[in-house]
């Protein structure tokens, strides 16, 4: 299975339209640095740059039928999915690239000195779906937990997940030559829903692309990269194993693998703060095993990524992301470019194709001069990003299991005037406020109840879930029926694998029961129940809604609509 190699014809003319300006920084961030000098013309930043996107792209819709399939487990060969360029139309489509672009969005929007509370609010509104780290510190944003406390283990109880790891590609990608300012980013809006490893996961990463655009041998750029965070962390030590590993065994990547496994999965000194599979030190080992034993050849390092399981759409697209910013994109396969289609819009973003490697360009530019380098011009045509070299300084070292106090900062009235949205997992502010009167008690954890902003072709919807296989969540408020009758109308749906029991009572007594249940066979998606109130007309009375576990499996209920409508 191999992708080729090749120039594309189309680069040349699409570069033609990249614009960007220079704008000069008010004050230099101070970075260690050796008092060496790199030389990176534009056109070979636009083509790293660019191919550091389409490897993301590519790397994250080959592996995306995988995801989490294979857990504990390497992905058989035969499982492996065949691969063709019209997968990166899907791409558009990846919170793997949709998400980090609400960062790059706010520098653009509010320049390299955006303070990390206006990220937060940028964040807090942004109107995508997000599961883990990312969900936990968007809600709460939401709540008014201002950052860096959005991403502290006293209010975020997965602040190792991946999240930030898989989001930090373009601090890199904006930053040539410069991993001080990927670490400087990861501060700014890694702790925005990460914490200690969190955060220093997305910091290497994006050390990783920043150091791309200048070294190609592997292995002494993860050593470069390692640089940018705190040597006695977790992860660094993790970074230190892999290394070691490949060194005593190149051509087995499975040994590898199994060593990871049996220490950063099984080993029980080394699961503190970990949210499971999606913890991003094992994740981040499967990158590395993807970018050391892929040889530099992008198939085998995607597939390799790919085959080491757990989150096995991102992993390949971090690897393949840094190795085509060390190819540029003269060497990806000449066929991916034309796959892609150049007026769509990435998901919840302002950005095509064309205007991401834009604004990248752009920012490039801006943190180039910011960190100590300029840009000159050599003839006419020919303009040269001149790039300090730099010693990164990492972050503190904090941990999540026992870390240091939170600040208690909290958003003023006036910026949770900004931010639009309810916390998503705030199952009792949504329902007061989409079913205005009702309450909700007794709700359960499993299948993250809250908010959704859209489901089932409906928006606005509100998830709730049984307490426990045998308490029921209830959505209950007292009213009095008119004297002239009324009648309870309730839209209601479950998940498709699963279903639940309905219970509506009335003053303690149970006036209709059903499980709600959708089969393949049935298609039906909505259910609308309608409970006719006139024998209570007149009367005050209190009305119960049960969410009632039916066989535990998939119990969440997902309402539309409910409401009391007088005769």
């Amino acid at each position: 299975m191999t992708m080729g190699t090749g120039r594309n014809p189309t680069v040349r003319q699409c570069r033609s339209t990249w614009a960007g300006t220079i704008m000069a920084a008010a004050a230099a961030w101070c970075v260690a640095a050796d008092g060496g000098e790199r030389r990176l013309t534009a056109r070979e930043y636009r083509s790293r740059m660019a191919a550091g996107w389409l490897g993301q792209m590519a790397g994250v819709t080959w592996g995306a039928p995988t995801e989490f399939k294979w857990k504990d487990a390497i992905i058989p060969v035969r499982d492996v999915p065949v691969w063709s360029p019209a997968k990166l139309a899907g791409g558009f489509d990846q919170d793997d690239l949709y998400v980090e672009m609400t960062f790059l969005r706010t520098l653009e929007t509010h320049g390299l000195d955006v303070s990390i509370r206006r990220a937060g609010i940028d964040f807090a509104n942004s109107e995508y779906r997000l599961w883990c780290a990312n969900k936990a510190g968007r809600n709460n944003l939401r709540r008014g937990i201002a950052p860096p406390d959005s991403g502290h283990p006293t209010f975020n109880r997965c602040p190792n997940d991946i999240d930030y790891q898989i989001e930090a590609d373009y601090s890199g990608l904006i930053a040539p030559g410069l991993p001080q300012a990927a670490v400087d980013f990861g501060e700014k809006f890694g702790r925005l829903m990460n914490y200690g490893d969190g955060v220093y996961a997305g910091q290497f990463i994006g050390a990783l692309y920043a150091e791309a655009f200048f070294e190609s041998d592997r292995e002494r750029l993860v050593e470069k990269a390692l640089r940018a965070i705190p040597a006695e962390s977790h992860y660094a030590e993790m970074v230190r194993d892999v290394l070691a590993w490949y060194r005593a065994e190149p051509r087995d990547w499975e040994s590898t693998w199994r060593k990871c496994q049996k220490k950063w999965r099984e080993d029980p000194a080394y699961q503190k703060g970990s949210n499971g599979g999606i913890d991003c030190r094992i994740n981040g080992a499967y990158v590395l095993i993807g970018l050391l034993y892929g040889g530099g050849d992008l198939t085998n390092t995607i597939v390799i990524a790919m085959r080491c399981g757990q989150d096995s759409d991102c992993n390949p697209s971090s690897a393949a992301g840094v190795l085509g910013t060390i190819l540029g994109i003269e060497r990806l396969p000449q066929d991916w470019l034309p796959a892609l289609p150049r007026d769509r819009r990435f998901s919840f973003t302002a950005y095509t194709w064309d205007g991401l490697l834009r604004v990248c360009e752009q920012l490039g530019r801006r943190v180039v001069v910011r960190y100590g380098g300029r840009i000159e011009h050599e003839g006419t045509d020919a303009e040269v990003w001149v790039i300090p070299e730099q010693i990164p300084r990492p972050s503190k070292l904090v941990r999540s299991w026992e870390p240091e106090p939170p600040l208690g900062v909290r958003f003023s009235a006036s910026e949770m005037g900004e931010i639009r949205f309810i916390p998503t997992d705030d199952v009792v502010a949504a329902v007061k406020t989409f079913f205005p009167g009702w309450t909700v008690e007794q709700c359960g954890r499993d299948m993250e109840p809250g908010y959704q902003e859209s489901w089932g072709g409906r928006n606005n919807v509100v998830v709730t879930h049984p307490l426990n296989r045998t308490t029921p969540c209830v959505l209950w408020r007292t009213w009095r029926v008119p004297d002239n009758g009324a009648r309870l109308l309730v839209e209601v749906s479950n998940d498709r694998r699963g279903d639940f029991e309905l219970r509506v009572n009335v003053n303690g007594v149970t006036v209709t029961q059903q499980v709600v249940a959708v089969t393949e066979a049935s298609q039906i998606r909505w259910w609308t129940l309608e409970v006719d109130l006139a024998p209570w007309a007149g009367k005050e009375v209190r009305v119960e809604l049960e969410n009632r576990a039916n066989g535990w499996q998939y119990e969440a209920a997902y309402w539309s609509k409910i409401e009391l409508h007088p005769r």
